[in-house]
């Protein structure tokens, strides 16, 4: 590699349908979703959140969410 030549982008940890997921959940929301006893109102605070689970803990706590977001 050159100077000149910029290294690849790492792996996002949450995947694209995730996120995705995450956008129509979160977009406009009002009223928090509670995911580990921790209130999350924005897109941003659950990815952080997410990013921070192992892969199988990541994948419940998506369909946690996604089954809160369609009860409300």
């Amino acid at each position: 590699m050159t100077d000149n030549q910029t290294p690849p982008a790492p792996e996002p940890i949450v995947d694209r349908p995730q996120r995705r997921m995450l956008r129509r959940i979160f977009n406009g929301r009002t009223v928090p979703i509670l995911l580990d006893d921790q209130p999350l109102l924005t897109y941003k605070q659950a990815l952080r959140h997410l990013e921070t689970l192992p892969a199988e803990a990541r994948n419940a706590a998506c369909l946690m969410m996604k089954h809160q977001a369609d009860q409300a």
